[in-house]
């Protein structure tokens, strides 16, 4: 097995990536709205996903959050409503923001379940603040470190009994940059003493399975690297500070906060302490470099991925999708209009 979680082109393997694929054995896989059509097309997806890999636990992710970040679509699936929703519900009723989050999550698990989807890369914990980029926004789930935390571990609750494995992201937090790593890379000046504000969800989290890190630079503890590559920043913040242990993966290698050849990036990132690095794009060349420039998946990394994967086995509870957002919209139903 390869420390990756890759990409595919398309609704379907084609022959050179299903050789691939199997000449690899990546650790799991990530999918995207391109290869999304249908619950038929994408059950027999992650179906031949699995039987490649040989593996009943395959990781299988996707992104989806509600809100605009939802690769799963209507009118084929429902629409989840964007975490800031459960925001606003938390101003007026905690404790029924948190149930509601919780049956959201559960709902989304469900549907990611049926086609064979088994880890969803949720929830953020980026702390939101005010006049940073829009690219956190709404897809918190609040600007005060309690209650996203709060809210965060409903979330995997949800997701676990639905049978889904959650991703705590983007460790040591986002919440603060003020460029979308997508794009450039963002640098966060706060001081260590202000980022604690953002480094407390993460350890109130730090059990969760998975985490992914951020494209971005804290120069508070490493001026040089983003966190993605920095051995300060993943052996001293995320295993130090906060205290995880479940298996780390890197965002996006694709994403222009990073340069330099995509070998180099993949290599960069485990050598910097993540167990996966994460490719999205499916584009073949970029995987054959990056293939060419990792060996196999240590022991502690491999014992973290079957940790994680075994917190979601046998335990779907089967309580339908429409059942689970009835209840989440009842509690919604106390909101102004």
């Amino acid at each position: 097995m390869t420390p990756l979680f890759l990409g595919m082109a398309g609704t379907e393997l084609s022959d050179a990536e299903r050789s691939f694929f199997r000449d690899l054995d990546p650790a799991g896989y990530i999918l995207f709205k391109r290869n999304v059509a249908d619950r038929a097309q994408l059950r027999a997806l992650t179906d031949a996903l699995r039987a490649i890999a040989g593996r009943d636990d395959l990781p299988i992710l996707i992104d989806q959050e509600g809100g605009r970040v939802a690769r799963m679509q209507p009118p084929e699936w429902p629409a989840f409503p964007k975490a800031e929703l459960f925001d606003r519900l938390y101003d007026i009723a905690p404790m029924t923001a948190i149930e509601a989050a919780r049956h959201n999550a559960q709902a989304i698990a469900a549907t990611l379940a049926e086609v064979g989807i088994t880890v969803d890369c949720l929830p953020l914990l980026d702390v939101r603040q005010p006049g940073a980029h829009d690219i956190i926004g709404d897809r918190a789930l609040g600007a005060e470190p309690l209650r996203v935390a709060a809210m965060g571990r409903a979330v995997i609750e949800g997701l676990r009994a639905g049978g889904v494995v959650g991703v705590v992201k983007h460790v040591p937090g986002h919440g603060r940059a003020m460029a979308d790593s997508h794009v450039e890379l963002p640098v966060i000046d706060a001081d260590a003493a202000a980022l604690e504000t953002d480094l407390a969800p993460f350890v109130a989290l730090n059990d969760a399975p998975m985490a992914m890190t951020a494209h971005v630079v804290y120069p508070a503890w490493d001026a040089a690297e983003c966190a993605s590559l920095s051995a300060s920043v993943i052996g001293g913040i995320i295993r130090g500070r906060i205290g995880f242990d479940g298996l780390l993966m890197s965002d996006d290698l694709g994403m222009h906060a990073l340069t330099g050849g995509f070998g180099d990036r993949a290599a960069g990132v485990l050598a910097a302490g993540c167990d996966i690095a994460l490719h999205c794009s499916g584009d073949m060349a970029e995987m054959e470099a990056i293939a060419g420039a990792v060996g196999p998946i240590g022991d502690q990394a491999h014992a973290r991925l079957d940790r994680a994967m075994a917190t979601v086995a046998g335990r779907r509870d089967g309580s339908p999708a429409e059942e689970l957002i009835a209840k989440r919209d009842a509690l919604l139903a106390i909101l102004p209009a």
